[in-house]
């Protein structure tokens, strides 16, 4: 496997990197703001209309997470041989995966939720902040549900495409020896 492939299985497997991702970007924008005094882009507008983008993005991200919820659906509906025999073998790293997108869609709603109670005029408290995690946090844990959702689909395609022929998805030898070794 090449490296973007094993870059892929590590990324897959912490799911907390998604956490550090967003705390990296908000913190080096934060330093830039704080040292600088510029791009701090959210507080050039006044205190109402940064909580109509907070309300506005709490929406749409309850709406991504209904739709997470319908993908996960499709993927239990799915009963191709190949989908079984993944989901037999990595049945709790899937539903690990599964219910840390829904947690983090909820975790999103929650921080847009208490951005938008806790801004005031000129914003004292820098709860705009608070937005931008949630937003790097949300575009990290959509790449991830995009790209899980992806690669389900794939193997029920293939199953879908060639019923035939069962063979089980090509993976990492050293991704199962990895899981193998950190599983509890």
């Amino acid at each position: 496997m090449g490296g973007r492939d094993d870059f892929l299985d590590r990324w897959a497997e912490h799911l907390w990197i998604d956490y550090a991702v967003a705390a990296c970007v908000v913190g080096a924008h934060v330093a830039v703001v704080r040292m600088g005094s510029r791009g701090d882009f959210l507080a050039w507008i006044d205190s109402s209309q940064r909580t109509d983008l907070y309300a506005a993005a709490a929406g749409v991200t309850s709406a991504i997470g209904g739709l997470s919820a319908i993908a996960i659906s499709l993927y239990s509906a799915a009963n191709g041989q190949r989908l079984r025999a993944v989901r037999a073998q990595h049945q709790h790293s899937l539903r690990r995966s599964w219910r840390s997108l829904l947690q983090g869609t909820a975790l999103v709603c929650l921080l847009l939720l208490a951005a938008l109670a806790l801004d005031r005029d000129h914003d004292p408290l820098s709860v705009r902040f608070v937005f931008e995690y949630a937003m790097a946090f949300a575009a990290c844990r959509y790449a991830r549900l995009i790209w899980l959702f992806d690669r389900i689909m794939h193997v029920s395609d293939a199953d879908l495409s060639d019923p035939g022929t069962v063979d089980p998805p090509a993976r990492d030898p050293n991704w199962v020896r990895r899981r193998q070794r950190n599983s509890p």
